[in-house]
């Protein structure tokens, strides 16, 4: 009765497709709890390391503070719960690649799998343009745009949330690339009408710059232009992505089609 009830044959690779799932999120949770319990003996040197960009700009017997009561305890956590996160992206890239290759086809596979690990790589350096460019400068022009009086001293929950913020758009930011190479390779657009694009994409990323950055001119633009340049190298590698017509599908000839026609001919007669 199971083989001829065509509902429970449905459910049953159904069914197999969630506990897959469930198990690649469990390990997924897993490798992120492993290396969260690897660093938290160290989250309050990594929230130091995290804050020396604004300690290095600040004045003088000027020092971060704690407004909440439980805040010096729980905010280096939350902080090496999300270098956690970051650390294992590899990982959760690997169980999502693992989980929705086999129903892709092997043209696919080619396609997805680099673009994977460019944009990984493409979000880190991000993350460590925002850290090592943007910071410093955004920082020194902040502190020293603090009216005269006006000690500065910022909470480190609401630091950490900035610096989070800023890592997330730039991040994102950084995947320009990738999502102009989609875009091309999917066959919603082509390279040229990109290009003919190019100052609405200028004035989109001023605007976005804008929106996720602090209010001041230093950082909007360490943001626009980057993503400025990204979108002219993803439309230059977009180039090599272009669909081309499957080159192992056999068109078939006039000989071809008059011995189809035939054959339907015949069929008919009979």
């Amino acid at each position: 009765m199971s083989q001829n009830n065509p509902e429970e044959a449905f459910e049953q690779p159904f069914i197999s497709h969630l506990i897959e799932l469930r198990n690649r999120l469990l390990r997924v949770v897993f490798s992120v709890l492993v290396v969260f319990l690897a660093l938290a003996s160290y989250a309050n040197e990594i929230y130091s390391l995290l804050a020396g960009p604004l300690l290095k700009h600040m004045p003088k017997n000027s020092t971060m503070i704690a407004i909440d009561v439980a805040s010096p305890f729980f905010t280096p956590f939350k902080l090496a719960l999300v270098v956690a996160v970051f650390i294992s992206i590899p990982v959760i890239l690997y169980q999502f690649w693992a989980f929705v290759a086999p129903g892709l086809y092997k043209r696919e596979r080619r396609m997805i799998l680099p673009l994977l690990v460019a944009s990984t790589l493409l979000f880190y350096m991000g993350v460590a343009f925002a850290y090592f460019g943007v910071f410093p400068l955004v920082f020194g022009f902040l502190t020293a745009a603090a009216p005269t009086g006006v000690a500065v001293m910022t909470d480190i929950t609401k630091y950490l949330d900035f610096v989070l913020t800023m890592f997330f758009a730039f991040g994102v930011c950084f995947e320009v690339p990738i999502f102009t190479i989609v875009l091309v390779w999917t066959g919603l657009v082509t390279p040229a009408s990109l290009a003919d694009k190019r100052p609405y994409v200028i004035v989109a990323a001023f605007i976005i710059g804008m929106l996720l950055t602090p209010p001041d001119a230093i950082s909007q633009t360490l943001l626009a232009i980057p993503m400025w340049m990204l979108f002219e190298i993803g439309l230059l590698f977009s180039r090599l992505f272009v669909r081309k017509p499957d080159a192992d599908y056999h068109y078939p000839d006039d000989v071809e089609i008059e011995a189809r026609q035939k054959v339907i001919e015949e069929q008919k007669h009979k």
